[in-house]
């Protein structure tokens, strides 16, 4: 599974927490877009091989078989060619299509993150955002930055003078 699988799926769970409409018909596109996406993703590969395949039995014809062009029917040479040129059409029409999946996608990941992120700022309280410097335990006075969890209060100064 990748990391962009792996955090659709905290996403989604994320957004079951809550029944309300709107959470739930998110979690509902997005399902539906991953399928797509899915499919999408299958028809490239198959679409792949067959170009693969059109392009090697041509190779074939014209390296391993002595006068090829006049041996072999046109017909067989017409078809083989219109294979491989109708799937490499569509491979690049399926490629442009699971970009476009991937990108409404992520646009409703985006959303997901700002409804959980109301959702958990509803049940526990503003957010606090702490830059990742002060996330640590100590700095290199071996002080502890303390963050208030509750009221979003800075601790007292005198408190962090005392204990440096």
């Amino acid at each position: 599974m990748s990391e962009h699988q792996k955090e659709t799926a905290l996403l989604q769970r994320c957004l079951g927490c809550d029944d309300s409409p709107e959470h739930q018909a998110l979690d509902r596109t997005i399902t539906q877009l991953q399928r797509d996406e899915r499919c999408v993703r299958r028809a490239v590969w198959l679409m792949a091989v067959l170009t693969a395949l059109a392009v090697a039995s041509l190779g074939y014809g014209a390296i391993l078989i002595e006068n090829f062009p006049q041996d072999t029917s046109h017909l067989m040479i017409t078809i083989v060619s219109t294979l491989g040129l109708t799937s490499l059409i569509c491979l690049v029409a399926f490629v442009n299509l699971r970009m476009v999946y991937r990108l409404k996608l992520d646009q409703r990941r985006e959303e997901g993150r700002q409804l959980v992120t109301k959702l958990l700022e509803s049940r526990l309280g503003k957010l606090v955002s702490t830059p990742w410097y002060e996330s640590r335990l100590g700095d290199m006075n071996r002080g502890t930055v303390h963050v208030a969890a509750g009221n979003n209060v800075a601790p007292n100064k005198t408190e962090s003078t005392a204990r440096g």
